[in-house]
Formats: structure tokens, C-alpha cells, sequence
């Protein structure tokens, strides 16, 4: 009986453990999706088959059919007319290797899940939220391909709007199976929230959703390539607030149709996330946080920084194709460790917990001899 609670314990730390492989393959698939954006390889595949479509073409002859589909489409009439068989194939490879590692995300899914159910290590809430997690990955599949459509109509480059949908769909994506590994590999813990540190709970949870707006306005600067433009910084076109923000009527699509407002905004919000990232670290030096909590808003704080940084440099060198998909791949680092956070100030052991009590009691002493 004494050795119940470790092995349950074991099997929570092995789910827990399948579920960080899969946070990490969801990343590998948003740095290849960046990858696929900026190399202009999104729209060489001009069929989507979800079930059959795991191989690329086998022989010269299907690589011709390749082609010749792709040729029907915009991207090529208006872009890429000059480009023969060969060319086509270093772009094919992107797109192809993004949905190839999506499909393979999913067997990692399928195959653990089944056996971890027929074992009977899954509850019926476990259960349930990993079936979430399965709907939410196959509904992203959906979404990418309605994206990738928009830009087979007359426009040869897909709906910026619909492009966000599926980044934001990834970060919902990515988020979820992280707090769910969390909640795993802490089974010990459970949700307290002391009176002195609700507020400063509350205000993370603030600093987390101004992570994913901004990582959200980033979407609209890719669809609208405008990254491409104002390559200067802090300046654009001269001036702090430039001209020309309110162009397109009416004056609230401008954020998401105006490529100077779109990136103005980008900036405006990065501003934003700097300045509430590091009062939210200056208050944490003042509340006697528990180890994981102290550890996680350092280590936002310096990944705020280097983030920032990152967007900077790839503005000035006008978006190299690994310094953007960097960039897109540290919003999702910085939005991990934001969640972190929260969960490291909501879900204490009890050995912190009691930690924390006896060092905010001799603080609180220490303020009374004052």
C-alpha cells in the first residue's frame, strides 16, 4: 500500500513528461512555420491531405505534376513566373516539412495517449483535457489550411487575419499543454493564493495577456509584411508617432490593414510589455516569493529583454529569415515562462507553503520593530 502514492506519482511524472515533448514539438512546428512565411513557401503545396498526403513527390514525373498545379495558382503567375522545377522544389520543402512534423505531432499524441488510457493511468478529468488538447490540434490543422487557401484566390498571399488565427490558435495550443505539464509535474501542490500577493497574482496574469497581444499584433506585421518597411528604430520616417496611422477608413482596421499602423502598434505594445515586465519584477523583489515563482520572474525579465532586443535587430537588418523566425519563437519562449509564473504563484507545495508563511511572519515583524 506504501508505495501507491509513488507509483501513481511515476505515471504522473511520465504524462507529464510526454506532454513536455509535445510543448517542445509544438514549437519545432512554429519555428517552421516562421521559416515557411518568410521564405515565401506557404502556398507551394496547393492540396491539402491530411490523411494521405505524407509523402512529397517520389520521381520527377510527380515532382512535374507538383509544379504544374502550382503554376495554376497567383503566387506564381504574378511572383514567381520565372521560376523553374528546381526552384520550386527549395520552397515545396518548407511547406512540406511544416505539415509533415503537424502530422507527426499528432501520432506523438495518438500512440502515447492510447497506451496510457489502456494501462488505466488517465482519470476521467485527465482524460478529458487531453481530448481537448486532441480537438484543439486536429480544429489548428482546419485553421492552417484555410489560411493557406486565402492565398489561392486572387491575392498571391494569404488573409493576414487568418494568418493570426493560426498563430493565435498555436499559442493557445502551446499555452494549454504547458500549464497541463505543470500541473503534473507539481502533483504535491495545490492552489494557494495568499491575500498579500493576490494583487500581484492578478497583475501577472495582466503581464501574461499583454505577452500574447503584442505576440498577437506580430501576426498582422508578417500578413502584412510590414516588417519589410520603417527599417529604423526608435524612428519611423523621422518621427516617434508617424504620419498616415489613420489612413484606411474606417479608423479601427488601421491596426490590421495599415502596414504603418500595423507596425507602429508592434512597437507601441513591445514598449508596453518592457515597461510592465520590469515593474512586475521590481514589485516581486518585494514579496517573499517561493523559489519557482522567484526563478520564473527573473527569467521573464530577461527574456523580455533579450526579446525586445531581437525585434530591434530584426527590424534594422530588415527581417533575415533566422532572425524572424527567432523572433516569433521567442514570443512563445516569453509566453511559457509568463505562464510559468502564474502557475509557480497559484499552485504551492506544502512544504513552500509554509516557507513563505514563516518568512512573510518574520517580515511582517520586522515591519512591526520598524
Amino acid at each position: 500500500m506504501s508505495d501507491a502514492p509513488l507509483a501513481v506519482d511515476r505515471r504522473r511524472g511520465i504524462i507529464a513528461l510526454w506532454l513536455a515533448i509535445l510543448c517542445a514539438m509544438v514549437f519545432v512546428m512554429v519555428v517552421l512555420g516562421g521559416v515557411t512565411r518568410l521564405t515565401h513557401s506557404g502556398l507551394s503545396m496547393v492540396e491539402w491531405r491530411p490523411l494521405t498526403g505524407w509523402l512529397p513527390p517520389m520521381s520527377e514525373s510527380e515532382w512535374g505534376d507538383a509544379f504544374s498545379k502550382y503554376q495554376q495558382f497567383p503566387e506564381y503567375r504574378e511572383l514567381n513566373y520565372a521560376m523553374n522545377q528546381d526552384g520550386f522544389k527549395s520552397i515545396f520543402w518548407h511547406e512540406y516539412l511544416h505539415r509533415l512534423w503537424g502530422r507527426l505531432i499528432g501520432v506523438a499524441f495518438v500512440i502515447p495517449f492510447a497506451v496510457f488510457a489502456l494501462r488505466g493511468w488517465l482519470d476521467r478529468l485527465l482524460t478529458g483535457r487531453l481530448m481537448l488538447a486532441f480537438v484543439l490540434g486536429g480544429l489548428q490543422g482546419v485553421l492552417g489550411w484555410y489560411m493557406v487557401k486565402s492565398g489561392m484566390t486572387n491575392e498571391p498571399d494569404v488573409s493576414q487575419y487568418r494568418l493570426t488565427a493560426h498563430l493565435g490558435a498555436a499559442f493557445v495550443i502551446f499555452g494549454y499543454l504547458i500549464w497541463l505539464a505543470l500541473g503534473l509535474f507539481r502533483p504535491g501542490a495545490r492552489r494557494v493564493v495568499e491575500p498579500r500577493r493576490r494583487a500581484f497574482v492578478r497583475f501577472a496574469v495582466v503581464v501574461t495577456g499583454l505577452v500574447l497581444v503584442m505576440a498577437l499584433s506580430g501576426g498582422f506585421v508578417a500578413g502584412l509584411d510590414a516588417g519589410f518597411v520603417y527599417n529604423t528604430y526608435p524612428l519611423m520616417e523621422g518621427r516617434l508617432i508617424p504620419d498616415y496611422l489613420f489612413e484606411s477608413t474606417p479608423w479601427y482596421i488601421n491596426p490590421f490593414e495599415n502596414i504603418i499602423t500595423a507596425q507602429f502598434v508592434h512597437r507601441l505594445l513591445a514598449v508596453i510589455v518592457v515597461a510592465a515586465v520590469a515593474l512586475l519584477w521590481s514589485r516581486a523583489r518585494r514579496l517573499a516569493l517561493n523559489a519557482g515563482a522567484r526563478h520564473a520572474v527573473n527569467l521573464l525579465a530577461l527574456l523580455t529583454v533579450i526579446q525586445a532586443a531581437l525585434g530591434i535587430t530584426t527590424l534594422l537588418l530588415v527581417v533575415p529569415v533566422v532572425l524572424g523566425a527567432a523572433h516569433q519563437a521567442g514570443a512563445f519562449v516569453l509566453f511559457a515562462c509568463a505562464l510559468w509564473l502564474i502557475h509557480a504563484l497559484s499552485f504551492v507545495a506544502a512544504e513552500t507553503e509554509k516557507e513563505t508563511v514563516l518568512v512573510e511572519q518574520e517580515e511582517a515583524g520586522d515591519d512591526t520593530d520598524d
